[in-house]
């Protein structure tokens, strides 16, 4: 979404990122969404990923942060609504509820449930009106997405279906495509760990974003794996990716963390390539696929392409 508004000319700087269009140019946050709803995407997220005082400030956030988010909310219902010519959809598409990595993203040093919670609170209260699902996204801990998952879910009422999203240590893809290294996420914990955790939660669906594409089928297969030995038939946890599309050496900095500043993308990641990741994505059991940083509308074009069924 912040790239796709960079890409627009949308007013888009450091630190507000995506947030600064959410304020400044509202209009452009709808039609970046229409964008992708107009490429054959069948779910797209709200802007408020950057609605955290890691991006806007505490100040600003104490102030505005559930306005904020309860207007990106209203911003993508507003672009469905214009997708479907304001007719009730029946299945697709769909607004998913953006709850972000409240330190930063690939800071799981940061993380407090205590911090957590007096972000996500708003955050959760502002998207509620709008949302057809939750994504807890970005997510560098296992701790991370369980805190999210219960801020959700202590409003009984709510039963929408909760989706969460581990970002990869994708630091040495060579190690885990070739040396079949653990795959981990970005504080350490083994996926199987994940895995496990995102069963005890009952999840609708697990997912994997802003890494690296090429580790992608390898944490597929590691999910299948945990999966199969807890039977197949006792979960219909989904699983998913959403990769990124940065330039394979973007971790040279290991003290920069994503969206810190805007990181080159890797301009050889077409949307035929991706489109070839995403097959063999499908194949390791994936069967929700997008997009995250750089991965634009002609990408999700070519999934849409690529897979003409919902399922």
């Amino acid at each position: 979404m912040g790239r796709e508004l960079h890409r627009m000319g949308a007013p888009f700087r450091q630190p507000e990122w995506s947030a600064l269009s959410l304020m400044e140019r509202p209009d452009l946050v709808q039609q970046a969404h229409e964008n992708f709803l107009k490429a054959g995407a069948q779910v797209i997220t709200s802007n408020s990923y950057a609605v955290v005082p890691f991006h806007i400030g505490e100040e600003r956030f104490a102030e505005q942060g559930e306005t904020l988010a309860r207007l990106s909310g209203h911003l993508g219902r507003q672009a469905i609504a214009a997708q479907t010519n304001g007719e009730a959809q029946r299945t697709y598409p769909l607004l998913a509820g953006s709850l972000p990595p409240t330190g930063g993203s690939y800071r799981p040093d940061l993380f407090t449930p205590q911090q957590a919670e007096a972000i996500l609170t708003p955050l959760i209260s502002g998207l509620a009106p709008s949302v057809d699902l939750w994504l807890a996204e970005t997510q560098s801990s296992i701790a991370e997405l369980q805190t999210a998952h219960r801020l959700v879910r202590q409003n009984t009422d709510d039963t929408r279906p909760f989706w969460g999203s581990f970002t990869l240590d994708d630091s040495d893809p060579a190690a885990l495509i070739h040396q079949h290294a653990p795959v981990c996420l970005r504080s350490g914990e083994r996926l199987e760990e994940a895995v496990k955790a995102a069963l005890r939660l009952k999840l609708e669906a697990l997912l994997f974003n802003c890494s690296d594409p090429r580790i992608m089928e390898v944490a597929l297969r590691t999910a299948r794996n945990v999966l199969k030995a807890h039977g197949d038939s006792t979960t219909t946890l989904q699983l998913g990716v959403y990769a990124n599309g940065f330039a394979h050496n973007h971790h040279e900095d290991k003290g920069q963390g994503a969206n810190e500043s805007i990181t080159p993308l890797d301009g050889t990641l077409t949307p035929q390539h991706y489109g070839e990741f995403a097959q063999r994505w499908h194949e390791a059991g994936a069967n929700i696929i997008g997009g995250c940083c750089g991965i634009g509308p002609e990408h999700i074009t070519a999934l849409a392409t690529r897979f003409s069924s919902p399922d």
